[in-house]
């Protein structure tokens, strides 16, 4: 029997906050800390291993950890998830995106379809379409091939699919993958579309618009923009316009469009990368085969993820720690930093999903919580980072815990021995350095100088960023956000808090203003 209970009326919880903390700085000293670097690390698929030696945890904290997550029922809860159950109580809807790269349990059967059966199809049409124009079957009106795809879009149909482009551009360059090229609109700024029109060969482009509703305002507008675009170059928009959108929006059957492939309600928009959302965009970029890759890695992370030994469950594991600082540690804000530059985009997709996932004041039935939920998500790539916003994380009031992700050998396998080492032995040198200069700080009696240490940090290590891997990675976040919300009793899957200021702009945008709108209106000369 399923209990949804609010985290503080939990006796694991309650024993959980009497456990004594840590000294991270001292436990990360010495041959102990090399104990814990070498104790406190587990597989998570696709090659990948998660190392939380530098959190602050110890053995009595992670059965505390572990019991709570007994109590809460997070295997349980993950299994109701996949085989069907409606866990989106906002609005009524089953929640999915697990079975658009595997079937983790029974068949799930809604709106009289097998929905595995449903998300295959789908990725079997992508896969065609793509294999069609990587032939030179699918052509535009002169017969010539698109080497272009732009994704429009914005939020889910945006941010993952980008950050998954970028991470695998390089990669599919060295292993002869890379089929087209892609480009992004996402911003209703003008700007943004203007900016990567002037830049592609529109003749030779691809444009997918992904809405679910087909409503959408900013990617409807930016759709409007493409059109004119296309018409401005003698071009039919139709033989260059895709769709990715629901079955039963105004895009789904339009002449309008080339092709047309299909999502549901059961996948968010922030858990649709391996939908028909970065399918069909990553399919006609690096072809079918590289996206198969991609889901293998992130279904054989689910896989682990059901495993209900939370030191055998990765993805649970950072989630009980991550909760564990939030809520009895008291830190606000959590920092994912990859050592990785195809990695650039990967903290605003996952700044999306966790803070739009979790960050909630009420739980699934609508009742206020009396305890903290998600934290602010930020990041940018090391090095990058070290030299932006590091002198806070190091020195700060605040004490930021720290999520890396690293990788031994770069995707180009193009690097220089420069002053006895490579440029990938010196980036990697700095992610070693960090971890320990955060955990273990630096004493000194200027206080300027002294570092207090007992900054907790994990860090993701891989062998190379390759699809599966960033699959494994990508599958990792998910399931982490999933269980601390299943932890904290939130829904993890609507998103009320962006839909205000939507009804707001359309009152703007009507011109039905009073009071600051529309002082606020006239202002921005709307």
């Amino acid at each position: 029997m399923i209990s949804w209970t609010n985290m503080d009326k939990l006796a694991s919880y309650q024993a959980l906050t009497k456990v004594s903390p840590i000294c991270l700085a001292t436990a990360m000293s010495g041959e102990g800390g090399a104990e814990r670097v070498r104790k406190y690390t587990v597989p998570m698929g696709a090659g990948l291993a998660f190392n939380y030696g530098a959190r602050p945890v110890d053995d009595s904290i992670l059965a505390a950890l572990s019991a709570l997550a007994e109590e809460a029922q997070l295997t349980e809860k993950f299994a109701e998830l996949y085989n069907g159950a409606v866990i989106n109580t906002g609005e009524k809807r089953l929640v999915l995106h697990h079975l658009t790269r595997g079937q983790l349990g029974n068949d799930v059967i809604a709106d009289g379809t097998n929905k595995r059966a449903f998300y295959t199809q789908q990725q079997s049409k992508i896969a065609d379409f793509a294999n069609r124009v990587h032939a030179g079957e699918i052509t535009n009106a002169a017969g010539e091939p698109f080497t272009t795809v732009v994704q429009v879009g914005i939020g889910g149909s945006d941010l993952g699919p980008r950050a998954m482009y970028l991470a695998l551009e390089n990669w599919a360059q060295v292993n002869g993958c890379r089929k087209m090229k892609a480009e992004f609109v996402s911003n209703v700024d003008p700007d943004d579309a203007a900016a990567v029109l002037a830049r592609v060969d529109m003749a030779h482009s691809l444009f997918i618009v992904v809405s679910k509703s087909g409503t959408t305002l900013e990617t409807l507008t930016n759709e409007s923009f493409v059109r004119d675009a296309l018409k401005n170059a003698g071009l039919d928009a139709s033989r260059h316009m895709l769709a990715v959108t629901s079955e039963t929006s105004p895009m789904a059957k339009s002449p309008d469009y080339l092709a047309a492939f299909f999502m549901d309600d059961y996948i968010g928009g922030r858990y649709s990368s391996t939908s028909s959302v970065g399918g069909a965009v990553l399919s006609l970029a690096f072809g079918p085969e590289v996206f198969d890759m991609f889901l293998a890695g992130a279904a054989e992370a689910d896989q682990l993820a059901t495993s209900p030994d939370l030191l055998e469950n990765p993805a649970m594991l950072d989630a009980m720690i991550g909760l564990y600082e939030r809520n009895v540690l008291g830190y606000p804000t959590t920092a994912v930093l990859p050592y990785s530059q195809a990695l650039s985009r990967f903290p605003a997709h996952l700044q999306q999903l966790d803070m739009e996932s979790n960050g909630k004041s009420v739980n699934r039935f609508g009742q206020p919580v009396d305890y903290v939920t998600g934290p602010v998500i930020f990041g940018e790539p090391g090095t990058n980072g070290q030299h932006s916003f590091y002198q806070l994380l190091h020195q700060g009031t605040d004490i930021v815990p720290l999520q890396f992700v690293g990788f031994k050998n770069s995707q180009m396998a193009t690097d220089i021995d420069i002053q006895g080492s490579t440029s990938q032995q010196k980036l990697n040198a700095n992610v070693a350095a960090q971890i320990i200069a955060f955990a273990c700080g630096k004493q000194d009696d200027d206080l300027n100088k002294n570092f207090a240490g007992g900054r907790p940090s994990s860090i993701i290590i891989g062998d190379k960023l390759t699809p599966a891997a960033l699959g494994a990675l990508l599958a990792h976040f998910e399931n982490k956000v999933m269980f601390q919300g299943f932890a904290w009793n939130l829904n993890s899957f609507d998103q009320e808090g962006v839909q205000l200021g939507k009804v707001l702009a359309k009152r703007v945008l009507a011109h039905d203003t009073d009071g600051a709108l529309k002082v606020y209106s006239d202002l921005l000369n709307i």
